[in-house]
């Protein structure tokens, strides 16, 4: 009997080569592809954000704000929810075929720049969704992209395999590439062979075309219940001879946490420009208008606009603090692992839409049910984009001691204080929601000024929670030594000195 065979080892962390390999990559005409991924997830964080826009932009007059705008408002929201969460499983595909392509040369950066023009191509596409959803070509052209970007990524791949010294080292040494190139060509093209099944559909029923393009999203997990299933009805199977489950391109694996931190931080600073954007872009005094109307007085002029001042200091300082709260979270974080990795798509999918909670707060709050109504989106949308973060804390907590710092794990020091940190927006956003229910006189100004307060609540929350604990840790010695201790201490002296 022939022995069994191991399984490949997992791959390294990209960028784990020497320093001195670094100058003689540049003598061949290769490079380490770490400048190439850090645009490509810039651009990916921009796109997935400025999706948006078209939601944003919808014109919409207060006489017009009824049961059909908010439906339509509705539409709109979740097609952008969708795309967002494609491009984000997009973002993901392309890390992972890049921690298998360890280093490029001309052409692999001129085949990432085509895909990376595809995918710029994308919020034209969700601007058509999103305009005629009942049109069939705006799906159409959204199925075009993916699969042209798929098609790219097979490129890539194969260009890689036929030059090895462009692959990771682990694979480039592998006895078994032609078992790694399946695997991967594999996962790289099941998300365009479900857009291509939505195209067709598209044509003659475009409702089913959503429900494969939101397959897309949750393939990966529902792979992975499959897989679960199986085991538990069939029990374990044993291991292929040349296994390549430990391939860290396979989307059950999680990705690096360097990773979701950038990501993540493109996402927020694109938001938090996007609201300075809509005040230079509506907010910008008319010369003409300004000697009209104001007499000449900017300072009157800009005094006419200081509700969407106040709205866009509140928003900004709303986004500002999410983001310390997620980078308060990473910070603890040793490892993201796949169910953190989907809550926080979720969480940043919200925090994409604070620029329409921002736009309808300050263009809708012209009549007082409009300005509740644009009050509790707000609302809801913070509530999401918090309450997804704490689910994430929740999720490192349970899932073990190794994805979480001791100190942020039960019992440990910083674990209160990131208890209350990240409970604090979805409470806040709870209670301001409830007041627009049984408090006529809660207004939009008052809601922004709320905003605005948060940020003393989180200096104000470190110091109770550090006074809390203090007094927590003092009541054991005011209450004086135990019962057993003080009996012990008398007899001490009348015990004979042992021998």
């Amino acid at each position: 009997m022939s022995r069994p065979r191991t399984p490949e080892p997992a791959l390294d962390v990209q960028g784990d080569s020497p320093k001195g390999m670094r100058d003689e990559d540049n003598d061949d005409g290769t490079q380490h592809s770490h400048r190439m991924l850090n645009f490509s997830d810039a651009l990916l964080s921009i796109i997935a954000t400025v999706m948006i826009l078209p939601v944003t932009h919808t014109e919409i007059s207060p006489e017009q704000f009824d049961k059909n705008i908010q439906k339509l408002l509705a539409t709109r929201i979740a097609v952008y929810l969708m795309t967002f969460l494609i491009v984000t499983v997009a973002w993901a595909a392309h890390t992972r075929l890049f921690q298998v392509v360890a280093k490029t040369d001309d052409t692999l950066a001129l085949l990432n720049l085509a895909c990376m023009m595809t995918i710029t191509f994308l919020p034209f596409t969700f601007s058509l969704m999103v305009t005629f959803p009942e049109v069939a070509l705006g799906i159409l052209l959204f199925c075009v992209c993916v699969i042209t970007i798929g098609a790219v990524q097979v490129l890539i791949v194969l260009y890689a395999f036929h030059f090895p010294h462009l692959l990771n080292p682990q694979i480039a040494r592998s006895a078994h590439r032609a078992l790694y190139r399946r695997h991967v060509l594999y996962i790289v093209l099941r998300g365009p062979a479900l857009c291509f099944a939505a195209a067709g559909f598209s044509l003659f029923f475009y409702p089913a075309s959503y429900l494969l393009m939101a397959t897309v999203i949750f393939l990966p997990y529902i792979h992975k219940a499959a897989s679960w299933c199986r085991r538990r009805l069939m029990g374990p199977r044993e291991p292929p001879a040349h296994s390549v489950e430990v391939f860290s391109f396979d989307l059950q694996e999680p990705l690096s946490k360097e990773r979701v931190e950038a990501f993540s931080d493109g996402v927020y600073a694109i938001v938090a420009t996007l609201l300075i954007l809509d005040i230079c872009e509506n907010n910008v005094p008319d010369a003409k208008d300004v000697a009209e109307r104001f007499h000449g007085s900017l300072v009157a002029a800009l005094s006419a606009s200081g509700p969407r001042f106040l709205a866009y200091f509140g928003s900004f300082a709303t986004v500002g603090l999410l983001w310390f709260a997620h980078h308060s979270l990473f910070l603890h974080v040793r490892k993201a692992t796949q169910s953190m990795g989907l809550l926080n798509t979720l969480s940043l999918a919200f925090v994409g839409g604070l620029p329409l909670a921002y736009q309808q707060t300050s263009a809708l709050a012209r009549r007082p049910r409009d300005e509740l109504e644009s009050v509790r989106v707000s609302c809801a949308i913070i509530f999401f984009a918090s309450v997804f973060q704490l689910a994430m804390w929740t999720a490192a907590l349970l899932h073990g001691p190794d994805t979480l710092q001791p100190s942020a794990r039960f019992g440990g020091g910083e674990h209160a204080f990131m208890l209350a940190k990240l409970a604090l927006y979805p409470c806040a956003s709870l209670l301001a929601f409830a007041c627009t229910c049984f408090l006529s006189r809660f207004s939009v100004a008052i809601f922004h000024l709320t905003q605005v307060a948060v940020p003393f609540a989180f200096l104000l929350l470190r110091l109770l929670v550090r006074l809390a604990l203090r007094l927590l840790r003092a009541l054991p010695s005011l209450a004086g030594p135990a019962p057993d201790a003080q009996d012990a201490a008398a007899r001490a002296p009348l015990l004979p000195a042992p021998c």
